[in-house]
Formats: C-alpha cells, structure tokens, sequence
C-alpha cells in the first residue's frame, strides 16, 4: 500500500491501486493520438535466453497505444541478430532494432571515433545512446520511456504508469524516474542504492556541506532505477554516462536543465526482481564494486563542476562519516527486515559497506589522476552540428538492417 508522502522537493505521484491498468491505458490511447509514445530496450543478446524477457514481450505485446518501439541489441552476432529479429516479431507494435554489432552499425561508430565522439566503451550506456539517436532521427515520438530487460516481476501496469506523467497534457512533467521497493526471494535487494548512494548523501552533506544537487538526489526514492521517461525535446541535449554510472547521471542532468517543478518519481510497482550483480570484492573492474566506483565519481564530479574542492583530506573525511552512516542504516535494515519477516544477513551488509567504503577513496584516486576526465557520451545536438547528415544515415543504416535480417 503506497503512502502519501511528498518529502523531497519533486514530485512523487503514488499507486493507490485505485485505478485500473486498463483506465490508464484506455487514456494513452486517447492521448497517443496526438503524442506519440515510443519504447527504448537497451538489451543484451543474452537476455532474449533468460527468463525476463520473455514476459516482457508478452506484457508489451498486451498495449495498444505504443506508436514504435527502439531495441538496441548488444553481444550479438549475424545468426543471433537474425533470431532477435524473430523474437521480437511476437510484440504487436512496430519495432526497430539497432544491431549494434553488425557492421553498418560500426562503420558510423568508427566515423565517430575519428572526431572523438564516439562513446569510449562498450555498455548499457552506449547502447541507450545509440537508440536515443535512432528516436531523434526518426522526429515521431512526443514522449520516450526507457527501462531494462531484465525485470523478473514485469507487468504492463508499469509501463502504463511510467509513460503517464509524461504523456498526459495536464501535467508539466519533462522527466519522470521510476521507483519501487526492492524486495523480492524473501530478502531485501538495492544494496548500492541502500548502502552506498544514501548513506554517501548523508556523508557529502556533513563534509562540504548541503547543496541543491544533494537535495534533490535526496527526494528520489530508487535513484538507482533503470526506468524512465522523457519528452522528446529533453533528448537532443541530453549527456549519457558510458559507464556504469548512467542512472546517477542521467539525474544530474535532470537537475542541470530543468526546475525540480518539471520533475517527478513514479510508483511502479509492490515489488522487483531483476538479474542481480556480484558484489566482486577482489576484482573493481566488474560487478558492484565497478558499478559503486563509477557511481561516486560521478556524484564526485557533478559537485566538482558546481564549485565544491576535493582533497585528499576530504574524502578520508568522506569515508569515515560514510562508514558510520552506513553502519547505522544496517541497524534499521535489520529491524525493517524482521519486522516484515525478510531473511537479512547483516555479515554479507557489512562486507558490503566496507567494499563501498574502500572504493570512495579509489575513485578519489581516479578523480585527483584524471581531473579532466569525463564519463558523458557527446551529446546528439553536438554529433548532429559536427556531421550534419549523420542521424539521417544512422537511421537508413538501421532500416537497412532491418529489412535485410528480419
């Protein structure tokens, strides 16, 4: 049961299971007539195996107010592309898909290379770029919705409901992130969200002090999320992470351009499950520890931009009020935990927040040996005034391919 809160300073429209999955769609379609909608899939061939994608399609194939749908496919080869072409054919909707590994695809890419514009890694980041790319070359949707292929728990009630806020007429929203419990298999999930990028909050604001950015990182729910929506005039300037860093930065984004007034967070869903990452202790170049280093420099480098000094006596201030905020958190977690009868292994919770702890100061490290360093793809506006004709020949190049391998 949702709750009435309003803490932050956006938005938070709730799910009071007062309304049907079928009211709101029945007012897409009638507001699909005017704004077009378009769905992003960021996916891995590997995921058209596993057992969330599967629903995903079925979910999707259930609407009728989608005008297209994007799907950036990665890891795949010829064979395999032609099988993702098929898969997908079981969704009702029109579909594209960007064949990110076929070599048109990375005939433009090494083009971009060549101007330094090309995404510097391979990832979820760069995928989402591409097929952003592919949205404004073909100038159709009014609104954009994004979210992972990976959602164990999907339904097309989150879907509905993470399309509203930005289709609907009478709300002014540009920009609406997606939230949830993470609770699923009897236990709690979201630990970089609960053990790092909270507890890191907290830490930011005692050492240098409260700032807007840390506020409004605050009124998020599940910063973390991999869902959510756009208008279509939010995409052209729009600065990507290519690391694993994207859904943090995507939110600094919001904050750069646009008032808290035209932001908001969605409820979407009781519960969710998705494939879930190694902590990878000993190894920072995967997993979670990965993942919560490209977090931390990139919250790093958005206060660095905003005026804020970092020394090396800051972040050894930084690690030690982050560890005992975190440490704290782990207390009410557990009391969370047993109070809704959720396994909760506070050994594993610590290791955790030790990990994190560690890597606060090697992404001080990264910070302070490439000040200059920047995780952001070039954005489309840039892209399109260096190659003017490019996302027109992005888009042929996509059509191509999918005339010849579907």
């Amino acid at each position: 049961m949702s709750d009435f809160s309003q803490n932050g300073i956006i938005s938070t429209l709730h799910d009071f299971g007062t309304k049907s999955v079928g009211d709101i769609e029945k007012e897409l379609k009638k507001f699909s007539k005017e704004r077009k909608m378009e769905l992003i899939l960021p996916s891995l061939y590997s995921e058209l195996e596993g057992d969330a994608l599967p629903k995903i399609v079925s979910e999707i194939s259930k609407t009728n107010y989608l005008n297209h749908i994007i799907i950036g496919l990665d890891k795949a080869n010829k064979s395999q592309a032609q099988k993702a072409w098929k898969f997908f054919k079981k969704i009702k909707t029109p579909f594209t898909i960007l064949w990110n590994d076929g070599p048109k695809l990375k005939k433009l890419n090494d083009e971009l290379k060549k101007k330094d514009l090309a995404p510097n890694e391979y990832g979820k980041g760069r995928n989402v770029w591409y097929c952003l790319g592919m949205c404004i070359a073909r100038d159709e949707a009014r609104s954009v919705a994004l979210h992972d292929c990976d959602i164990k728990t999907y339904d097309r009630r989150m879907l509905a409901k993470l399309f509203y806020p930005v289709v609907n007429p009478l709300f002014n929203f540009e920009f609406c992130k997606g939230y949830y419990p993470r609770v699923a298999q009897n236990k709690m999930g979201g630990r970089v969200a609960r053990l790092l990028v909270f507890p890191l909050i907290t830490a930011l604001e005692k050492t240098i002090g409260k700032s807007d950015y840390l506020e409004f990182m605050k009124s998020f729910k599940y910063p973390l999320a991999g869902e959510f929506s756009f208008r279509r005039n939010v995409l052209p300037e729009l600065r990507i992470s290519s690391d694993w860093g994207i859904e943090v930065g995507v939110l600094s984004e919001m904050q750069r351009n646009f008032s808290p007034h035209n932001i908001c967070q969605v409820d979407l869903a009781d519960s969710y499950d998705h494939k879930h990452q190694e902590l990878s202790i000993n190894d920072e170049t995967k997993g979670l520890s990965r993942m919560s280093i490209d977090i931390i420099k990139t919250i790093i480098r958005k206060l660095a931009t905003q005026g804020n000094s970092f020394s090396t006596e800051t972040f050894r201030s930084l690690k030690a009020t982050y560890y005992r905020s975190a440490l704290d958190l782990i207390d009410i977690y557990r009391s969370d935990a047993q109070m809704n009868g959720l396994k909760f292994d506070s050994h594993n919770e610590e290791k955790a927040v030790e990990l994190f702890a560690l890597n606060i100061m090697k992404a001080g490290e990264h910070f302070f040996k490439n000040p200059m360093s920047t995780p952001f793809i070039p954005t489309w506006s840039r892209v399109k005034s260096a190659i003017p004709d490019f996302l027109t020949r992005l888009k042929k190049a996509v059509e191509e391919d999918n005339k010849n391998y579907s």
